[in-house]
């Protein structure tokens, strides 16, 4: 059974340098501008030095969608109730939700997990990893106790390395519950030092009152717990807060104010970075997620694939705390690993010229120099 020691414990294996350095000058050699596909160029470089190999492979992939229900929903946060977490997940289950039909044509096969859905039903089609149902309301106690958290982190990172027996060489996050955009906002706000008003959005389509009301419980939660920053902290506390080390304050974090499917993805993230697979993040909830691993276990950042903006502030802030920056504007806010599956076709059509594109040499023209 995982302990905090143990998890605190575990090390990250950087991805190899070399193989980095040699994929990048695999780019330089095709017949194009130097960086003439930009980030693009740096993805694959960075999927190749992950997996260890100059010639990687991204053909077999998966998203796994944490469901998962939040206390804090009776408190009035979203336009709907939890009962719609259970409806989608078993259109999760029957293979009809948004994220199916677009992993059908983006080539991703589609995982849902109940790790933590306020129902007692199985659902068929889904894989029942269930720690609780449902957690806590974060304002009247603390959303999971330390052996939910882990047993979730845990369950997480089991399922990264079973998938990764299975052959898959990739994974993409993402997650079903009504309230955890709330419960991510708080997250977020306690770990980045950043008043909780600039990360709380609107979610699923909050009107102006229940904006302020969700903003307004995210407050009182971060109080309750001693988690409340002034918002005149430095931006420098900010960004380094992620780096900062104190392993034990973001495990108290998730405890406290995190759901189920924060502390599932969590171990996603790290058991694929122990695994050497690399993680394509979806929205809000997946980036916030891959905050707590990396304050968990240093090291996580490295194996992480950033995918969409987002609507959501919290999101690219969280992106910034790792050092990702987004490949997809669009101004998604659908969740369900949607924006994670939507990168998948742009990073074949880049891979495949990776992998096959003619040489300098085929066209008879001399190299492009790099001066950097």
């Amino acid at each position: 059974m995982l302990t905090k020691e143990k998890l605190f414990e575990l090390k990250i294996e950087p991805p190899n340098p070399d193989i980095l350095r040699a994929a990048g000058r695999k780019w330089d050699g095709i017949s194009k501008p130097i960086d003439g596909l930009g980030d693009f160029e740096k993805v694959v470089a960075r999927i190749a030095a992950i997996e260890g190999d100059i010639q990687p492979s991204i053909d077999k992939r998966a998203a796994v969608i944490f469901c998962a229900d939040n206390g804090v929903v009776e408190e009035g946060i979203s336009q709907t109730g939890s009962d719609i977490t259970t409806a989608v997940a078993k259109a999760l289950g029957a293979g009809i939700s948004t994220a199916c039909t677009l992993g059908r044509s983006a080539r991703v096969d589609v995982v849902p997990v109940d790790i933590g859905i306020d129902c007692s039903e199985a659902i068929e089609g889904v894989m029942d990893l269930k720690v609780r149902k449902g957690t806590r309301n974060f304002l009247k106690e603390p959303a999971m106790t330390s052996v939910e958290a882990l047993l979730a982190i845990e369950r997480g990172m089991e399922l990264a390395f079973d998938l990764h027996k299975k052959g898959y060489r990739v994974l993409a996050t993402g997650e079903m519950g009504i309230g955890n955009t709330t419960t991510s906002a708080a997250v977020l706000s306690a770990l980045l030092h950043i008043d909780s008003d600039e990360i709380v959005g609107r979610g699923s389509g909050l009107d102006d009152e229940g904006l302020n009301r969700k903003r307004d419980v995210v407050r009182q939660g971060l109080l309750k717990y001693g988690f409340a920053e002034s918002v005149e902290k430095a931006e420098s506390q900010r960004r380094d807060a992620v780096n900062c080390g104190d392993k034990l304050k973001t495990f108290d974090v998730l405890c406290a104010l995190g759901g189920l499917d924060i502390a599932g993805l969590a171990g996603l993230c790290i058991g694929c970075a122990i695994s050497h697979i690399p993680v394509v993040l979806d929205g809000l909830i997946s980036t916030t997620a891959a905050l707590v691993a990396e304050g968990l276990v240093s090291g996580v950042k490295d194996y992480l694939i950033p995918s969409h903006e987002g609507r959501e502030k919290g999101n690219v802030l969280a992106l910034e705390a790792l050092g990702l920056t987004p490949l997809i504007k669009g101004n998604m806010a659908l969740g369900e690993g949607t924006g994670a599956i939507m990168l998948f076709p742009t990073l074949d059509v880049v891979m495949d010229y990776y992998l096959g594109g003619a040489k300098f040499d085929d066209y008879s023209i001399d190299e492009y120099k790099r001066f950097d």
